[in-house]
Parts: C-alpha cells; structure tokens; sequence
C-alpha cells in the first residue's frame, strides 16, 4: 500500500501542471477510501527543496511583475494567470505540509490532503478560464514568494500553521471581494463565479490553519496570540496590509483580538498628496 508521505511526495516532485493535479485527485480519493497507509514509523522527511514546476511561467521578483488593468482582455488574462499560480503553489502547500509534519495526528493529514484537492480543482477553474481568454498558464511572469514562506517555516509545523494558512491564504480572503467587484461592473460572470467558488472554500483551508495553529500552540504550552503577534512581526510585514474581510477571517478562526492586533501592526499608508 502507498503511504500518505509517499504520495505526497510524488505529487510534489510532479513538473507537469495536468500529472500533478491528476495524481493529487487520485490521492485524495483513494485517501478518502482508506487505501492510503499512514504509518508510524516512516522515516524523517527530506530536507525541503523546490518541487516540480514546469519550464514556464518564468519566476522573477515580485517587483518586475508588470502592472496591468483589468479593462483588457490581456489584464484579465494576466490577473487570472497570477490567481492561477497561486493555486498551483497552494497544491504544494498543502502537499508539503502532509509530507513534512509527521508528528500530528490523523485528522491533520485529512484536512491538508482535502486542501491539496481542493486547490487542484481551483486550478482547473482557473485555467479553463484563462484558455477561454485564448492564453495558458505560463504565458505570463510570476513569483515564488508563497514557496518562499514554505521554506521558511520547514523546521516548525508551529510556524507554517501560523504563517502559510493564516497569513498568505488569509490574505486572499482579504483581497478577492474587491476584485469580484470590479470584475462584475466590467460584466466577466464567468471569472466571478470562479472566485467566489475559491473565496468560499479557502475560508475552510485558512479555518483548518488556525485549527492546526492552536493545536501546536497546546502542545507546546504557548499562548496563540502572542505567539501569533511575534510570528507576524518577525516574518510577514509586507503581508500586513487591510482593508481586511472581517467577516470571512472570523469564520475562518480569527478571533477580534487578533484581527484588531492586524490593525495595529498594518503599517501606515502614504498621505495622499
């Protein structure tokens, strides 16, 4: 029987956008049928390292990604693929975090492993989308700043609770409302539906991150605010930026104590001039 950090693994190491979406909804089902092993005894997981990515889209610096409007076709295009390679990197996230956090229990593996299928239907959406556009993925730049934060927090399932889920996913919760705005007053329904079908299931993913999150925190004996508060001051400062969804971060596990310690932390914004 093929273990879950065997799977996991392979769904990592996949270059090819179509096999790794196809063996992570192979996974998650035959997870969902109980015929993956999870055993006790699996060796320690590798030292983190880059997975398969395909030869294109190009990563660069967040900086010289180019600027686009969503009044073209090319913006929206361009807007889709960003939101598109956000998806494919969250399949890895969610893979990741199966594969190299041996030390939690069985219902951990349950949530990370119907994450990972749920990016990689996100995925699909997204790039169905795009080819409706007449564009793939690929055909434009983009970043590497989500596995950035993964490598970060190799060491400490603590950390990528607290930072991958509940900061980079939350900031999607955050963002996605306005941009369904505007793509609704430019009359694109077909990309709304899509985020709002992603909008409504990432509350679930960062949910299970702040569920993970005070998990380590009781193992550990540490307070999860604080904890939380010294763990944004220390690695997520560009990420602290509002207007923030309230609503969606209360039902994904945000407390107001710690949505107004996010208020306090965001840094001020320049006078307008």
């Amino acid at each position: 029987m093929t273990s879950v950090y065997e799977a996991a693994r392979q769904c990592l190491a996949a270059a090819d956008t179509a096999e790794k979406v196809a063996l992570t909804q192979r996974y998650a089902a035959a997870f969902a049928r109980g015929e993956l092993d999870l055993p006790a005894d699996a060796p320690p997981p590798e030292p983190i390292r880059m997975p398969g990515r395909p030869e294109q889209p190009r990563l660069v610096h967040q900086r010289e990604l180019r600027k686009r409007g969503l009044g073209s076709v090319e913006g929206r295009a361009a807007f889709i693929h960003a939101i598109a390679h956000i998806e494919l990197n969250a399949i890895d996230l969610a893979w990741d975090a199966v594969y190299r956090f041996r030390d939690a229990p069985a219902p951990y593996q349950t949530d990370w492993i119907s994450c990972a299928h749920d990016e990689s239907r996100h995925f699909v959406l997204l790039r169905t989308r795009l080819q409706a556009l007449g564009y793939d993925y690929g055909d434009f730049n983009a970043h590497n700043g989500l596995w950035d934060m993964c490598e970060k927090t190799a060491h400490d399932g603590l950390a990528r609770m607290a930072l991958v889920p509940r900061v980079l996913e939350a900031r999607g919760l955050d963002v996605t409302p306005a941009m369904i705005d505007k793509l609704t007053a430019l009359g694109d329904t077909e990309t709304v539906d899509v985020l709002e079908v992603i909008l409504r299931e990432e509350v679930a993913h960062v949910a299970a991150g702040s569920r993970w999150y005070r998990w380590y925190c009781a193992r550990e004996g540490v307070e999860p605010r604080s904890k939380f508060l010294a763990l944004l001051r220390e690695y997520a400062g560009p990420y602290l930026r509002g207007p923030f969804n309230i609503e969606a971060r209360l039902l994904a596990g945000f407390d107001q104590e710690e949505i107004d310690a996010l208020h306090a932390l965001e840094p001020p914004r320049p006078a307008a001039g």
